[in-house]
């Protein structure tokens, strides 16, 4: 398979597992088209990975040639997309797309599995899974590109979800918070 099937199959199966995760987690009743986590900016960075593909295949055929690279990325998004699942399976009920600003009966601090490494393995599997599909299409504009927006958006997704966390679950999510890190570099 080519490295542009191999994105494209990644970004479908991506998609519907996350849809099929909420449906059999919340119900359909409680889900949405907001769980298949695209947005206008998603679709924008996703379409820019695409020119720059075929700009740079025209181009410069060459650097979309570079199978060592592409296996990375391919190993890349499929690490993250393991880390991310396992996540969601694991936090179960506790996982929802958008962050809550109240406390559910049902939410539960989770701190085994994915998450006795680190706080945020959803956010990990991501980030991971994002910046693979670009190295998987040999995109260096677009590699740096995601691993920047992908990182700031969770720069400050990460404290404004973990003032709620703090204000659920107190000091037991102090001390989770201080001796397992995020998840996502630099981010604490």
């Amino acid at each position: 398979m080519n490295p542009l099937s191999l994105f494209l199959l990644a970004i479908l199966f991506f998609h519907s597992s996350e849809y099929v995760l909420a449906v059999a987690i919340h119900g359909i009743s409680n889900v949405n088209l907001s769980s298949l986590l695209v947005s206008k900016e998603y679709v924008l960075a996703m379409i820019f990975s695409l020119v720059e593909y075929f700009f740079e295949l025209l181009l410069f055929p060459g650097l979309k040639e570079v199978l060592w690279v592409s296996n990375l990325g391919l190993l890349m998004v499929v690490v993250g997309e393991i880390v991310r699942k396992l996540a969601i399976v694991t936090a179960g009920r506790s996982f929802t797309h958008l962050i809550k600003v109240h406390h559910e009966d049902h939410h539960r601090l989770v701190t085994s599995g994915a998450y006795a490494f680190v706080r945020h393995p959803s956010y990990c599997g991501f980030l991971i899974w994002s910046v693979g599909t670009q190295i998987l299409l040999c995109n260096p504009i677009s590699t740096v590109g995601f691993a920047v927006v992908v990182w700031r958006f969770f720069a400050s997704r990460i404290p404004y979800e973990e003032y709620f966390l703090r204000q659920f679950f107190g000091t037991d999510y102090e001390e989770y918070a201080r001796s397992v890190p995020s998840g996502v570099p630099f981010v604490m």
